[in-house]
C-alpha cells in the first residue's frame, strides 16, 4: 500500500503538504488522465466525444456510490459549492416571516447566500456551536417558521465534525429542508446521504476529493428535485437533450435539470480518475487513515505545553483538520508564523486564529515530525 501511494503522490522532496482543507494534491492517475484528454483535444479535437460522454456518466455513477445516493438521477455536476447552495436558496418558495438556521463557524459560502435572502423577508438565525452540544444549539434556533437548516459537515476553521444524522432526523421530523455543505469531509470521511436524511449535499472536487477546481457534486433528494424552482436554463438541462431542432422542451426529470450548459469535460476526466483511486481504496479505509493521522497530530499538540488545541479532540468530532495555537502568540504573530511556514515549504493555512494542518490518507507520518521541526525553528527564531 505504501509503495502504491508513493507512486500515486510523488510530491517534491522537501515539501510538506498539509493543506487538503484548502486545495488538495492530484494523484498521478489524475494528472495522466488530464494529459491524455489534452492530447486527444490537440490531435483529434472532439472526435471521441461519445467516449467522453461515457466518462461523464461513469463519474455520476462513481459519485452515486461515493455518497450512497439512491440513484444516478440524484446527481448533478455543477461549477462549485456556491452554485449548489444558490440553487437551493433561490429554488425554494420563501415567504415573509420564514427563517433558516446556520452556525457561527461557517465558511462565507455557507453564510452569504443565506444572508442574501433578507430582501425576501427571510430571517437568518446563527447558532453558536462553540459548546458541548453543537447540534442542540442549532436545533434550539429552529421553530415553526424554520424552513431550512444548512451546515458544513466539518467546520473549515476548527475541524469540528457535525452529527449529520442527528440533525437530519430532526429536520425530517419537523419538515425542515436539510442542506449539507460537505466540501470539508467528502473524500476524507465516509458519507451516506440517505442515512443522514439530507435533502441536498454539495461539495467541490478540489479539496479532499483530490480533483480539480471548477467542478462540484450536487446531490438533491428525489422528494425535492422538481420542487426547487429553476433559474438557469440551457440546452443541457432539458429532458430531450439531443434534439436540437425541437422548439418545445421540458426540464429533465433527473438532477441534470440544474445543469444549464455544457459540462466541464476536462474537470470530469480529472475527477473520474481521482474517484477511481478513492473508491479503489475504499472510503471506510480512507476515513480510518485520515483520522489516524489527525489523531497523531492532536497528540503532538497536546504533548507540547507551548500549544493549545483549537480543534476537538474527541474521536467522533475529529475530521481531517487539526488547528492549534501557540499560547504566547497573538493574532498577528500567528499570521507571521504561517507565512514563515509557507516559506519553509510547510504548506498549511491560517484559520480560526491559529495554524491549520490538514493531512490526507496518503500523507506520510514523517511529514508531521518535519513540519514540527520547521515550525519550532520559526517560533524560536
Amino acid at each position: 500500500m505504501t509503495e502504491h501511494l508513493d507512486y500515486e503522490f510523488p510530491l517534491q522532496s522537501g515539501l510538506v503538504y498539509l493543506n487538503h482543507a484548502a486545495v488538495g494534491v492530484w494523484s498521478r492517475r489524475t494528472a495522466e488522465a488530464v494529459h491524455t484528454f489534452a492530447d486527444e483535444n490537440m490531435f483529434q479535437g472532439a472526435t471521441d466525444y461519445p467516449k467522453w460522454m461515457k466518462v461523464e456518466q461513469s463519474l455520476r455513477q462513481q459519485l452515486t456510490e461515493l455518497i450512497h445516493a439512491e440513484s444516478i438521477d440524484d446527481i448533478a455536476l455543477l461549477k462549485n459549492t456556491s452554485e449548489g447552495l444558490s440553487i437551493v436558496a433561490y429554488g425554494m418558495d420563501w415567504h415573509i416571516g420564514d427563517n433558516l438556521v446556520i452556525s457561527n463557524q461557517e465558511f462565507p459560502s455557507n453564510r452569504i447566500v443565506w444572508q442574501s435572502l433578507k430582501s425576501q423577508g427571510v430571517e437568518v438565525r446563527i447558532a453558536d456551536i462553540a459548546c458541548d452540544d453543537p447540534e442542540a444549539a442549532m436545533l434550539a434556533c429552529c421553530d415553526a417558521n424554520t424552513r431550512l437548516l444548512s451546515v458544513s459537515s466539518v467546520q473549515y476553521g476548527t475541524g469540528l465534525r457535525m452529527d449529520l444524522q442527528r440533525l437530519g432526523e430532526a429536520c425530517q421530523q419537523h419538515g425542515i429542508f436539510f442542506c449539507v455543505d460537505a466540501i470539508q469531509s467528502l473524500g476524507a470521511l465516509d458519507m451516506d446521504v440517505q442515512a443522514i436524511h439530507a435533502d441536498a449535499v454539495i461539495a467541490d472536487a478540489h479539496k479532499w476529493l483530490l480533483g480539480p477546481e471548477g467542478l462540484a457534486v450536487f446531490y438533491i433528494s428525489p422528494a425535492w428535485r422538481e420542487r426547487l424552482k429553476l433559474h438557469q436554463f440551457g440546452w443541457h438541462m432539458i429532458e430531450d437533450i439531443g434534439n436540437f431542432d425541437a422548439t418545445s422542451w421540458q426540464a429533465a426529470t433527473s438532477a441534470r435539470r440544474f445543469e444549464a450548459g455544457s459540462p466541464n469535460m476536462l474537470g470530469i476526466h480529472a475527477l473520474h480518475a481521482s474517484l477511481a483511486l478513492l473508491l479503489e481504496i475504499g472510503m471506510s479505509n480512507i476515513e480510518r487513515m485520515v483520522l489516524e493521522r489527525t489523531s497523531a497530530l492532536i497528540d503532538m499538540v497536546l504533548e507540547d505545553k507551548q500549544l493549545e488545541l483549537v480543534s476537538p479532540s474527541q474521536w467522533q468530532r475529529c475530521s481531517g483538520i487539526v488547528t492549534f495555537r501557540f499560547k504566547t502568540m497573538n493574532h498577528q504573530e500567528h499570521i507571521m508564523l504561517y507565512q514563515q511556514l509557507m516559506q519553509k515549504r510547510v504548506i498549511c493555512a491560517y484559520r480560526a486564529g491559529g495554524i491549520r494542518f490538514a493531512p490526507h490518507f496518503y500523507t506520510p507520518y514523517a511529514c508531521f515530525d518535519e513540519a514540527w521541526s520547521r515550525m519550532i525553528a520559526c517560533y524560536n527564531a
